[in-house]
Order: structure tokens, then C-alpha cells, then sequence
């Protein structure tokens, strides 16, 4: 969204006109406030010209706000499912709006943004942290599911045309937010993808000198200094004295004269004519992605993306069967169990929550949701991490007859006692919502975990899947070459611990990144006193205990 300010021409009703006393005592003195007035009506026409066109581009705004509200009413959980229509929706409530408030500020705005100040309280804004947290989430699922930027940027995932595409003005938005993160790699890409669209853009939504400062310089700690220079050339012929390019420029000639890339000064092709010959292709640039701790990334999001890992041999062992546990209403009714690994073992049951159950957790987990946390290993307490996105509640049992009958129901599969299992987590994911490989049982080095309940840790977990994802969100266990993909009415159950009360590493798992869609989960997890361990349904194999 592009803004244009305009600047009323007020010379006249700026400054004090001077007026001589006694100027109607002369006619001639009289005809000069002839010229005066002329002028006034000149420069007050040109106002007003200026306010009708801005209120022309606040009507344009509306219309816009308008047209898209439209669009997303009308299915307001399809629409949102798009990561890239979710980030956008950030976008217009934050930097899009501070823009338009920037508009109406110009004359009578700020009795309307105080009258929107007042209602805060009221209706729900975004933050600048949401703008970057959305933003942060595209770059996420661009890298997980190795999305092509000009394909996210026409609007599209995994071949698919999702959303609108996004103008130069967006992409602009998406690369300052990740330089703003120090990520200099996401950066190039964007700004690189802002720059090829301005090109192409009639109505401008970003200058060409505000990608350019941006492009360069990241394209410089991307360790491409000559494309650096190329870039910073381009940008002093728009601003000519513009200091940190300036400085800039001179920086990355000494860089490339001690490479020898370029010539010493005074030597035939001197570097002030160099020029880009054709448009910036980020493909010709040696790029970077940021490092960071997790030694299973590869893995990860391998299994994330569906690519196939486990052994053929080990799959081909994988059975499915109808159960009953000995629990005599399963006589009537058996639940159907997939096996989705052995060794530890992990099992899949189907239908095991009904539409209305899940209906009601829903209902009454979204008026509690907050940011989901971890427990930090040292101090035992619970807080917000960046590797896990996600808002969550936490319902008992008594609260509802569909909370206990579900509680009552993964004990009876289980063969658990649910009196030391958790309340029922509800989790829903967000833009780009994920939780990377964890334990959910405590190392022991975590002496404080699970502390106050005094039950002992988390022996197994129950996983239900209350969505079905149309893209993405899979539990994936990159040991173990394994992702359990969301299907609504099934749950996941798998053993943290050994029988010797020691943590099985084997069952390290993550949450994928929801590409397109919901993802909605609920689980126990069920901690060691009064429990007996068993293998779920009599099978022989390995649970992990």
C-alpha cells in the first residue's frame, strides 16, 4: 500500500499578510487587495484540490479494506488457513494502518485516530512484535517447505494460487522485518523480489531508493561485495549524497581492490562506472542461510515436507487391527489402531473423539488461549519461546461431561491411570505455527520440571488431531524417520520413558510448520505414579519402556 503525502501550497495562509492602515482611504491601495484575494483563492483552491485528493486516496483505502473484508468474511477460517492472507492481515492492521493514520493526520485525522485510540480497549490491533512474528513465520515455512519467493510473492504454495500477490511494497515489508531480525539472508531475497516488482508496478507502493539501501547492504554481509558496490552505485544516483551509501561505497572498493576484483585508482575502468546490465537475480548471488543449534534440523524438515525416510523393510511391518483392551464396551464397539513404529512403540487410533467432543474443547478452550509455553530447564518456570508458536489452554475434567468422557476414554485405551495425567492441553497453531523437536518428558538435568504436582514425570503422551491440515503441521520424530500427519477424530500415544523410569531419546518429536489450514491438538500427558506399564492391546513389541 503505497501513500502519498501531499503538502498543501499555504504561503499565503501560513504567514501574517501585512497590511498597511488606511488602505481604504486610497482607491489605488484598494486594487492591490484585488491581487490579494485572487491569490488567496488560488492557494485555498489548491488546498482544498489537495484535501479532495487525499480523501480521494482515503476512499480508495476503504474501498480496498472493504474489498478484502469481503473476501475473508466470508470464510474467515479458509481465509486465515493462507499464511500469506494471515500475514497480510497483520500487515494492514499494522503497517498499512499507521500509513492511512498518517494520511488523516494531515488535517482532521487526529480526532479520528483519538477516537480509534479510544476504542483499543475494544477492538484488537496487532503489534509491531505481530508484524515481525508474522513475518518471521513466512520466512519459517519459505525454508521448511522450500517455497520459491517470487512463487510465494504471486501468491502461490506448493503450485497452488492461494492469495493475491503481494506488491513491491509488501515484499519491502517482509525484507526490513527480517533485517530488522539480523537476518541478512532472508533479506536479499525479499528486497531482491521488491526491487523486480517495482519495476513492473505502475502505481509505486515503495520508493526504489528505500529497496536499494536495504538490498545492498545485506547483499554485502551476504559476502557479495561486488554486487554490494553495483547496488550501492545504483542508489547514489537516486540520492547522490547520501552518507552511509557514500561510505559504503568507498568500503567496498578498498575491499575488492585488496581481492584485486577491481583495478587501483587511476586505472583504465575505473569502478564509478560500473552498472547493473540487467535485472538483480538473487540466483547469481552466493547466499547464506542463518545457522543455528538444532543438530536434527536436516531431518526435521525432511519429514516436514513428506519426503519418505523409514526403511521400507521396517514400514513393510507395520500393521493395522481392530483392539478391544479388555474394556468390555470395546467388545461391542473395538477401535481401529495403526501401528506407525515399533521400536519404541507408536500407535495411531482412529475415531476415538467424536465432532461434538471436539467441538466443545474448541468452544471452551478459545476465550482461555494464551501464547503457549516451555518449561525452562533451570529454573522449573513456565515461558514463551520462539521455537514454539502456538496458543493453548488447559481444561479439567469436571468442567464438562465431553472433557471426562474424553479423559476417561484415554485411560480406558491406555490402560493408564488418569488421576496423575494433566489437564487436557487444547493447542491451536498460528501463521506458521510450530513447535521444533523436543522431549516432553524431563532430562535430569531438570530437576525442577513437573515439581509442584509431585507425580513424577511424564511417562507417556496422548496426541489427540482435532483438524484436518490441508498443508504442513505433521508430528514428526526425526530419529526414528517418522511424521504422523493430522486427521481429524485420531490421536497419537507413544511412551516417554523406559521401564527403569529412565527418558527415551528415540521419541524427540516436533511440530511441522502449518503450511495451509488449522491445525488443532489436545493432549494428556500422564505422569509415573500409579502407573503399570503394559503394551497397548498385548502386542510384543517394543514400547520404548
Amino acid at each position: 500500500m503505497h501513500i502519498i503525502t501531499f503538502i498543501p501550497v499555504l504561503f499565503l495562509l501560513m504567514q501574517p499578510i501585512v497590511i498597511y492602515g488606511e488602505v481604504f482611504t486610497a482607491l489605488v491601495d484598494m486594487e492591490g487587495l484585488v491581487s490579494t484575494e485572487l491569490e488567496l483563492v488560488r492557494h485555498l483552491d489548491n488546498y482544498i484540490q489537495a484535501e479532495e485528493t487525499r480523501l480521494k486516496q482515503l476512499r480508495k483505502y476503504l474501498e480496498e479494506y472493504e474489498s478484502i473484508y469481503q473476501e475473508a468474511s466470508a470464510d474467515v477460517t479458509k481465509y486465515l488457513a493462507n499464511p500469506i492472507n494471515a500475514y497480510l492481515l497483520v500487515k494492514r492492521l499494522t503497517a498499512d494502518w499507521k500509513q492511512v493514520e498518517g494520511v488523516m493526520t494531515q488535517n482532521v485525522g487526529p480526532a479520528f485516530v483519538h477516537n480509534i485510540t479510544q476504542h483499543r480497549g475494544v477492538l484488537r490491533f496487532p503489534s509491531d512484535e505481530d508484524l515481525n512474528g508474522a513475518a518471521v513465520a513466512l520466512m519459517r515455512l519459505q525454508d521448511t517447505y522450500k517455497l520459491d519467493t517470487h512463487a510465494l510473492a504471486e501468491g502461490k504454495l506448493l503450485g497452488k494460487k492461494y492469495s493475491r500477490q503481494l506488491t513491491a511494497g509488501d515484499c519491502w515489508e517482509l525484507g526490513r522485518q527480517s533485517y530488522n531480525n539480523g537476518d541478512h539472508y532472508h533479506t536479499v531475497l525479499w528486497m531482491g523480489e521488491a526491487l523486480n516488482k517495482y519495476e513492473a508496478e505502475s502505481n509505486k507502493t515503495v520508493t526504489r531508493q528505500d529497496i536499494l539501501e536495504y538490498l545492498a547492504f545485506s547483499t554485502f554481509k551476504q559476502g557479495n561485495v561486488k554486487e554490494a558496490l553495483q547496488l550501492t552505485h545504483e542508489l547514489l544516483k537516486i540520492v547522490p549524497f547520501h552518507q552511509r551509501a557514500l561510505g559504503n561505497k568507498k568500503y567496498y572498493e578498498d575491499l575488492l581492490r585488496q581481492q584485486g576484483v577491481i583495478q587501483r585508482r587511476g586505472e583504465t575502468g575505473d569502478v564509478d562506472n560500473m552498472i547493473m546490465d540487467e535485472p538483480f537475480n538473487t540466483a547469481n548471488l552466493k547466499l547464506t542461510k542463518p545457522s543455528d543449534q538444532l543438530p536434527e534440523r536436516e531431518n526435521y524438515e525432511k519429514l516436514c515436507r513428506g519426503e519418505k525416510l523409514m526403511d521400507p523393510k521396517v514400514e513393510g511391518r507395520l500393521r493395522c487391527r481392530l483392539v478391544t483392551n479388555n474394556v468390555p464396551f470395546y467388545y461391542i464397539q473395538p477401535i481401529k489402531m495403526e501401528e506407525a513404529n515399533h521400536k519404541p512403540l507408536i500407535v495411531i487410533y482412529h475415531d476415538v473423539i467424536s465432532d461434538d467432543e471436539m467441538e466443545t474443547v474448541k468452544k471452551m478452550a478459545q476465550p482461555r488461549f494464551k501464547r503457549a509455553t516451555v518449561q525452562n530447564s533451570v529454573t522449573g518456570n513456565l515461558e514463551p519461546a520462539n521455537y514454539r508458536i502456538s496458543k493453548s489452554a488447559w481444561l479439567k475434567s469436571e468442567e464438562h461431561d465431553h472433557i471426562f468422557k474424553v479423559t476417561r476414554r484415554v485411560g480406558d485405551i491406555t490402560g493408564l491411570d488418569m488421576a496423575t495425567a494433566e489437564d487436557l492441553q487444547v493447542v491451536n497453531y498460528g501463521i506458521g505455527g510450530h513447535y521444533e523437536p523436543h522431549f516432553d518428558y524431563a532430562r535430569k538435568e531438570e530437576v525442577n520440571a513437573f515439581k509442584d504436582l509431585g507425580w513424577g514425570n511424564r511417562i507417556a503422551t496422548w496426541l489427540f488431531y482435532m483438524s484436518d491440515v490441508e498443508a504442513g503441521g505433521a508430528t514428526v520424530f526425526p530419529k526414528l524417520n517418522l511424521a504422523l500427519w493430522p486427521q481429524k477424530g485420531s490421536a497419537a500415544f507413544w511412551y516417554n520413558l523406559h521401564a527403569n523410569g529412565e527418558g527415551n531419546e528415540l521419541t524427540r518429536h516436533a511440530a511441522c510448520p502449518v503450511l495451509t489450514g488449522s491445525k488443532w491438538v489436545s493432549n494428556k500427558w500422564i505422569h509415573e505414579r500409579n502407573q503399570e506399564f503394559r503394551h497397548p492391546c498385548g502386542l510384543k513389541y517394543d514400547t520404548g519402556i
